[in-house]
């Protein structure tokens, strides 16, 4: 038998990520937990933001709405997602998430495998426009 070691993380422990927009927190991964096979967290958009538009030349993405409305970008086609529902983004399809509710909105993400380097895990398609440009009424 061998011994593993536990830890659990609080989505508070974890520096937020917003580089693409909204806020990302890797709750479980490499960095927190020591994993191997890919990655966890949790994104907080804001109504009117946007996770800007990527894609994975090495991984599937899987989501799962916790709260808010969301339209995700398929490869420029555009869906809506609420909240518990769920959704595959296959390896190299570029996607787009925006907050198109008047609430914040959560997700859970999950991404596996892990590329051979973290800088080949994502590639941008474009960069972080203002919330004001995004089409969400104040």
């Amino acid at each position: 038998m061998t011994t593993q070691t536990v830890r659990i993380v609080n989505v508070d422990e974890v520096e937020p990520n917003r580089r693409r927009g909204g806020e990302l927190r890797v709750t479980l991964g490499p960095a927190t937990v020591g994993c191997t096979s890919g990655f966890m967290g949790l994104a907080i958009i804001e109504p009117g933001e946007m996770i800007t538009e990527h894609y994975h030349p090495y991984s599937e993405e899987f989501i799962h709405v916790i709260t808010g409305e969301l339209e995700v970008d398929l490869d420029g086609v555009t869906y809506e997602l609420r909240p518990d529902q769920g959704l595959m983004v296959p390896k190299n399809m570029r996607h787009r998430f925006r907050n198109v509710g008047r609430a914040q909105a959560r997700m859970v993400f999950q991404i596996a495998p892990l590329a051979p380097r973290p800088e080949l895990g994502h590639v941008d398609t474009e960069g972080i426009e203002p919330a004001e440009t995004v089409g969400v009424d104040s």
